[in-house]
């Protein structure tokens, strides 16, 4: 049976002679797919691009230890995930404000943001999530976005599949009435 590129990649990743290789590959093939993931989570770019160093750095250290129980993008997109609320959980204590005070924080760079080109719709979308509370934002982001299956959401957020379902269906309603009263 021949291997999948992702299995290819990390035998390239886990082979010393080879690692350089593999690792420049897995850059190539995810660092896109990453940066947005992180993106919409932290809203910065800036602040996108060093959470994006750390969780590659992560990946890279921790490669060895990826059982293959999930694919790879989904093992990969936990990694984000948890280094981008990290991220948001320093930035918030530094700042000393709390999490819907930093959201609105980063509303307002969203709007100021030279590298984030959209029109009002999506605009009203983004300030929509940002009301959301973290755990809505981020399945919906995944649901919405990134078409992720619920299963797939589940894994990533280590909830159960229904409580995905649940929370997407929440935060779909609160995002609908938020853009119509706004």
């Amino acid at each position: 049976m021949s291997k999948t590129p992702d299995q290819e990649i990390i035998s390239l990743i886990l082979n010393e002679a080879t690692a350089n290789k593999g690792f420049r590959l897995l850059v190539s093939q995810y660092q896109e797919q990453l940066y947005w993931q992180v993106r919409k989570i932290v809203i910065v770019h800036d602040d996108a691009d060093d959470v994006l160093q750390n969780v590659f750095i992560k990946i890279f250290k921790g490669v060895k230890n990826f059982k293959g129980d999930s694919k790879l993008s989904t093992w990969m997109f936990r990694i984000a995930y948890n280094e981008s609320m990290t991220f948001l959980t320093k930035k918030g204590k530094t700042l000393q404000i709390s999490s819907q005070e930093l959201q609105d924080h980063l509303t307002e760079k969203l709007e100021a943001d030279v590298y984030f080109t959209s029109d009002e719709i999506e605009l009203a979308l983004k300030k929509a999530l940002a009301q959301l509370p973290d755990r809505q934002r981020e399945v919906f982001n995944y649901r919405y976005y990134d078409d992720l299956k619920f299963k797939d959401i589940a894994t990533i957020l280590d909830l159960s599949e229904g409580a995905v379902k649940s929370t997407y269906h929440i935060a779909a309603k609160k995002v609908e009435q938020f853009i119509k009263v706004n």
